[in-house]
């Protein structure tokens, strides 16, 4: 954290919650950029209240970039009604205990975040305090300036919007790891028939380009398209790359199994898996979007818990 003076005598406190505020605010804004820049403006925040009449740092500091979170989100909001294509969240690197955490990796997930985009900003913001981090309504409504039963109207919407467009399936991870891997053997080896039996049939493919590469504007849907698509990878030129000059190599993003693509010196896309009850794709999210490629070409690995 080279930008912040070392001698701060409030730095080390919020140090202790930085990832914390990370967590909070990437899931509001489905952008890592924009979550950093609510971190910093959180610190500048800090820096200058009044430390000695703050009992609870911790709750403090979480409402502090909840509320900047949700100012930014509503003035982002505009641009991604007017995006080229699919407006896909900003992917990054995870790692550590998410994984062993699986609700933590779910609140995170590609799919997840793509649902919670459909949300206001005021039902997104109330829904990730609420659902995600446990929060009452009571600390909800201090942190988002509104009445306690506003909140809980809100809480309410936004659970029903979720639950309805978000299926729990408790996929097993060791099997989304297994699908993913086969996956990639099958993208890189050209094998058409085992891509189709990795893909549901109605599997849906999403592609984020924000009309700076050549990519799908509407999604891409049934097994046969998708496949097709992918069992190419191997012998087109994309975006000007040879085949023989793109790596693609497994990791995990945003909670769950993934893919990089990338030439010499740049990343060129990413690709998160959702599954259904019986471990098939049902949809897949490609990034390819430059702009939103910075978190995971820096390398920077993400621990998105909530405590």
């Amino acid at each position: 954290m080279n930008d912040l003076s070392a001698h701060h005598p409030g730095q080390q406190v919020f140090h202790e919650h930085r990832r914390l505020l990370f967590s909070v605010a990437y899931r509001v804004l489905g952008s890592a950029a924009d979550a950093e820049d609510a971190v910093q403006d959180a610190w500048i925040k800090w820096s200058a209240a009044d430390r000695s009449q703050v009992a609870d740092p911790k709750a403090y500091l979480t409402r502090i970039v909840s509320n900047l979170a949700l100012g930014r989100l509503r003035s982002t909001r505009h641009k991604r009604e007017t995006y080229v294509g699919p407006w896909l969240p900003e992917p990054i690197l995870t790692g550590g205990d998410a994984s062993e955490a699986v609700t933590d990796a779910e609140s995170v997930s590609m799919a997840m975040m793509v649902v919670l985009e459909t949300l206001s900003p005021l039902e997104r913001a109330v829904f990730v305090l609420k659902e995600v981090f446990d929060f009452s309504h009571a600390e909800i409504a201090q942190a988002v300036e509104r009445s306690e039963a506003a909140v809980r109207q809100a809480a309410h919407r936004a659970r029903e919007h979720v639950r309805a467009r978000r299926p729990r399936f408790t996929t097993d991870r060791s099997r989304q790891r297994e699908a993913t891997e086969r996956f990639f053997a099958a993208a890189t080896g050209g094998d058409i028939n085992t891509l189709m039996e990795l893909l549901s049939p109605d599997v849906t493919l999403w592609t984020d380009g924000g009309g700076k590469v050549r990519q799908a504007l509407r999604p891409v849907v049934g097994a046969q398209t998708v496949a097709a698509w992918f069992a190419a990878i191997g012998t087109v030129t994309y975006q000007g790359i040879e085949p023989a000059d793109m790596n693609a190599e497994l990791v995990e993003i945003n909670g769950g199994p993934g893919m990089v693509f990338s030439a010499p010196g740049r990343v060129i896309a990413t690709l998160t898996f959702d599954f259904d009850a019986d471990g098939r794709i049902t949809a897949i999210h490609n990034v390819a979007n430059p702009d939103k490629l910075h978190a995971v070409a820096e390398g920077t690995t993400y621990d998105i818990g909530t405590q």
